[in-house]
């Protein structure tokens, strides 16, 4: 049996799911949507036969399950409609920027036939498995901390300039965008964290997004996250996420490139040797624990409640804490 799925969203993020979601057996799409003729042009070269629809109501019309890749403004009444019409909510994140919004919404999907799921893209992930199995192991030994270093030339990066509220303060941000990734992953391995200290940078312009950002979060029993993010220069694109143990460190590259070190050099945790292509095999794990999601069954992706408590963090470091 295949699950009938709508895509509201046809920017970056939903074609590439779309793009998945056409090889996933368990997946049968049902309706897509944007408003943007632009974006519906690029589906149409994707899938020339995607069944686009008039507007976002009749994409959701009849399906067993809403894919949200919109911005954050509108996803919150979308994810109302689809959860009264007892269709499971697949959301990206963040869920919002307004933390009592949220809040709301969490709790009214607590209500629905299904619980919502976000889509942290790690959650699932070769990397994520093989660092859960390291720590149940005892291979890593105690958990000491989290390291997190995010630096961009340019934001929004060169592939995501079509999605122009990137830029703007209001709902963009790599904050939002990317280290919300990062924290999840912290929160998931750590625990709770709690935010200490935060002191973002921001252009002259105040309606444009962070420039910089350094902040330090603890768990309850005081290991501590770290952050580091700039903009500017000229580098390539880094992005790594370093799981400190006492007996050995795990540090994630470009997402999901995982590689180890018991204080000698990094070699590589997760073997992509056959010629796997990282970004496809997490979207398709992804898709997998969803359809353990829609049948009831155990999964691994986020939670509503999960994003929530990372959407409090990241607007609480956009304010700044000293």
């Amino acid at each position: 049996m295949t699950h009938k799925i709508a895509l509201i969203g046809l920017g970056i993020m939903g074609r590439r799911m779309l793009d998945n979601v056409r090889l996933h057996p368990a997946f049968e799409v049902s309706g897509v949507w944007d408003p943007s003729p632009g974006a519906v042009a690029k589906t149409r070269e994707l899938m020339p036969d995607a069944p686009v629809a008039p507007s976002a109501e009749a994409a959701m019309q009849g399906a067993d399950v809403v894919y949200l890749a919109c911005p954050p403004g509108p996803r919150k009444a979308y994810a109302l409609a689809a959860a009264a019409a007892g269709q499971g909510v697949f959301m990206e994140k963040p869920l919002g920027t307004d933390n009592a919004a949220s809040r709301d919404l969490v709790a009214q999907l607590r209500s629905a036939r299904l619980p919502g799921v976000v889509n942290f893209t790690q959650s699932s992930s070769r990397g994520f498995e093989e660092l859960r199995r390291a720590i149940e192991a005892g291979e890593t030994g105690e958990l000491l901390g989290i390291d997190i270093v995010v630096q961009y030339p340019t934001w929004p990066r060169a592939w995501q300039a079509e999605a122009d509220w990137l830029r703007f303060r209001a709902e963009g941000g790599y904050t939002r965008e990317v280290i919300s990734h990062f924290l999840f992953l912290a929160g998931r391995f750590l625990g709770p964290l709690q935010l200490r200290q935060a002191a973002p940078r921001y252009p002259a312009d105040p309606t444009l997004c962070e420039l910089d950002l350094l902040a330090r979060l603890e768990t309850a029993d005081g290991r501590p996250v770290t952050i580091m993010a700039t903009t500017g220069g000229c580098q390539p694109d880094r992005q790594e996420v370093t799981v400190r143990g006492s007996r050995l460190n795990h540090q994630f590259r470009e997402f999901y490139q995982l590689w180890r070190s018991d204080g000698g050099p990094w070699v590589e945790a997760v073997d992509w040797s056959t010629g796997e292509d990282p970004r496809r095999s997490a979207l398709q794990r992804q898709l997998t624990h969803a359809d353990l999601w829609l049948r009831g069954q155990p999964h691994l992706l986020a939670t509503a409640e999960e994003a929530l408590a990372v959407q409090e963090l990241v607007e609480a470091m956009l304010a700044g804490r000293t």
